[in-house]
């Protein structure tokens, strides 16, 4: 792009006319808007159609908002104190509704004038025979006002900008203003055989309808461009990654798998899956090939995700390297380190565990044997990444809960070996949605366990009101009888993790009133580390039978004898944290069960979750339900946003169009690499951009 229009998009918004120092300093703080480009890339996320007008005769309860030409025959004053309401009475030549507000009287009974006919623009709802609208946006009807329809634009908006007066209609005529000294700066962003393969409309256009559509056809194809490029700018980037990666980062070339062979014959505790065993030849293929791995594991909770990691480690150490293994938190750090510890012996393969709580004298012999290579296998927490960890030769380094880690975070651990990058596995027991997978982790190579454990019994899910507790709780004492183990848990207040103990306690007694001659262990994360490594070994243990929790089990210790999940106020969790609770039974081989406990009253979101949760097992299927109802954003948590701060595209519903701009930055880079061909040299202008800046690729300047 030409400096002159690079400088023009980088303009103070505040030098819009309309806008000003006060105004200016609002959108900053509001809507992260500094910049002309900031504005014109601030995009509406919905539309009110203004398209037609209909009569009173064709409105029902189904439509959104209409237009409605009336006369107004007349208005009263309906109620009295706070159920005081206007009333105004209105017909066409079909028929006759009304107009109410609750608020704002006396200055829309000063403008409503009997006999004067008015557009409105509002939401019908209908009580008994007659339609009324609510609180409707209203303007005397002139020729201007009748004659042209169009779409309405509809912003993003905060509550404080609108005590401010600054709405919709503000921010669109401030478009409209900048669109017009905009006009002869925009530049082209893809190039022409791009634009006619996919048959996109140019850049130009596509701003002024997305903000102005002149119908509903020229409104999609605006979308249509702009979600295409922004796409496809983001994958251009991580498929260049990706190929940076693969020429430059050589790594460690491993081709002894005598240490495999001896674990598959004498140790191997159970037969692998054939997922599993897919898995380990894409991993062992990577570490043969001479270039460093990159590769994301996904697989549902207890898809044996765990021994896949050991076989990795063993591949490693055959090639004369150690192994990392960062875990987000103790308890998941803990219960890898005891899993894996099994092995480790049995193979006489030294291992060892490194958190906060790690005592200094346990910390000085880690040191010293990681930077002597004698102890091969490292599990723990951010410590690992912590300035005194010294490893004599990492060669491979194992993420779990990716998504919980920063990038920053995640580069200490490669940057442990500067002679050859460690190869690099990522494992996730959340399942991601192609559309995320492909945007969050593109330049990684994905390999999924979708295949469960021999001998493991798919969970039944079955839903229950609150009004069949007596049902349940006789269930549950059936379960107990035949020798099984029960979790209970209860929802955190609020997202701020303040413990709601009051309900926890209530539920706690309830529980041991209804099962007195029960042992019940209580765990929840204002316990001290020790108090609740106690109960949670008491019912490891199997010294209690029943364990009432909040979600600090949701990564917790595996009990194969716990075949029963209640989860209360089912309603109050996400998806996928249903999904992840779910998973902590269904260890053994026992038929095992989960119970969602609810209100009768459900919101329409709450009833899909749990309809969901009862119809599959399927964590893939899962995670696309979850995409759908909540946005990526929410998925992926903050670390994330920076990659997922799209500015038109939607994840959850783009897939399409994000599939094709993959497709599209796929087919380029294997002709053009470098994007030296002079068709690319719009590419190349706009990569070049962006280079420097963490902002989103597809923005204009």
């Amino acid at each position: 792009m030409e400096a002159g229009a690079r400088r023009f998009f980088d303009t103070p918004v505040e030098y819009l006319k309309g806008v000003g120092p006060q105004r200016a300093a609002l959108l900053n703080k509001e809507l992260s808007i500094f910049t002309f480009g900031d504005l014109l890339q601030h995009y509406p996320f919905r539309y009110e159609d203004r398209t037609r007008f209909y009569k009173i005769a064709e409105l029902t309860e189904e439509m959104p908002s209409v237009q409605v030409v009336i006369t107004l025959t007349g208005k009263e004053l309906v109620g009295a104190g706070s159920k005081r309401r206007l009333v105004a009475y209105a017909e066409d030549e079909t028929g006759k509704m009304e107009l109410v507000w609750f608020q704002g009287i006396r200055w829309v009974q000063d403008k409503l004038k009997a006999g004067v006919p008015y557009v409105v623009f509002g939401s019908p709802v209908r009580y008994g025979k007659k339609f009324s609208m609510a609180h409707p946006e209203f303007e005397p009807q002139t020729e201007a006002n009748t004659k042209t329809g169009y779409l309405q634009p509809v912003y993003p908006l905060t509550e404080k900008l609108r005590a401010k007066y600054i709405d919709s209609k503000v921010i669109s005529k401030l478009q409209r203003e900048l669109l017009l000294l905009a006009n002869d700066k925009i530049r082209e962003t893809l190039p022409d055989y791009l634009l006619k393969q996919h048959h996109l409309i140019d850049k130009r256009i596509a701003l002024f309808n997305i903000h102005f559509p002149k119908d509903h056809e020229l409104l999609t194809k605006a979308s249509q461009r702009l979600k295409f490029e922004e796409l496809f700018y983001i994958q251009l980037r991580l498929l260049m990654l990706k190929l940076v990666r693969q020429e430059k980062s050589q790594g460690y070339v491993f081709n002894d798998a005598a240490l495999l062979t001896k674990f598959y014959n004498e140790f191997l505790p159970f037969p692998l899956t054939g997922a599993q065993k897919k898995v380990i030849r894409e991993i062992y293929t990577d570490m043969r090939s001479g270039k460093q791995m990159n590769r994301l594991l996904q697989g549902d909770v207890g898809s044996g995700k765990t021994i896949v990691a050991f076989v990795c480690m063993l591949l490693a150490i055959g090639g004369g390297v150690q192994c990392a293994l960062m875990a987000p938190t103790e308890i998941l750090a803990q219960q890898h380190y005891n899993n894996l510890k099994r092995y480790a012996d049995q193979m006489k393969i030294t291992i060892a565990l490194l958190t906060g709580s790690t005592k200094k004298s346990d910390r000085n012999s880690i040191h010293a044997g990681l930077q002597n290579g004698t102890l091969k296998i490292l599990i723990g927490t951010h410590a690992l990444i912590e300035e005194e960890v010294k490893f004599n030769k990492l060669g491979l380094a194992i993420v779990d809960e990716q998504h919980r880690f920063g990038v920053a975070q995640r580069s200490k651990l490669w940057g442990k070996n500067s002679e050859v990058l460690p190869h690099v596995l990522v494992m996730t027991a959340t399942p991601i949605p192609r559309t995320l997978a492909m945007t969050l982790y593109g330049d990684l190579d994905v390999s999924v366990i979708d295949e469960l454990p021999a001998g493991r019994k798919p969970i039944k899910t079955i839903h229950r009101y609150d009004s069949h507790r007596l049902q349940v709780n006789g269930f549950l004492k059936e379960q107990m009888d035949q020798g099984r183990q029960v979790y209970i848990v209860y929802p955190l207040i609020d997202e701020s993790e303040k413990l709601d103990l009051k309900h926890l306690m209530d539920g706690y007694e309830s529980v041991c009133r209804a099962f007195p001659d029960v042992a019940v262990s209580i765990v929840h994360g204002k316990m001290k580390p020790e108090a609740k490594d106690y109960e949670m070994r008491r019912f490891v243990k199997g010294e209690t039978k029943i364990m009432v929790a909040t979600t600090v089990i949701e990564v917790g210790v595996d009990v194969p004898n716990a075949s029963v999940m209640v989860i209360e106020n089912a309603e109050r969790f996400g998806l996928s944290q249903l999904h992840q609770l779910r998973g902590r039974v269904g260890r053994g081989a026992d038929q095992s069960y989960c119970l969602l406990m609810t209100d009768f009253k459900l919101s329409a979101e709450s009833k899909k979750r749990i309809d969901t949760m009862v119809r599959t097992n399927n964590g893939f299927e899962i995670a696309e339900v979850d995409l759908q109802l909540r946005g990526p954003g929410d998925l992926m948590g903050t670390q994330q946003s920076g990659i997922l701060d799209l500015l038109i595209a939607d994840l959850s519903k783009d897939g399409k169009v994000l599939q094709k701009a993959r497709e599209a930055a796929l087919s380029i880079l294997a002709d053009d690499p470098t994007l030296s061909k002079p068709e690319n040299k719009v590419i190349r202008d706009q990569v070049e951009l962006f280079r420097n800046s963490a902002m989103n690729w597809s923005r204009i300047a």
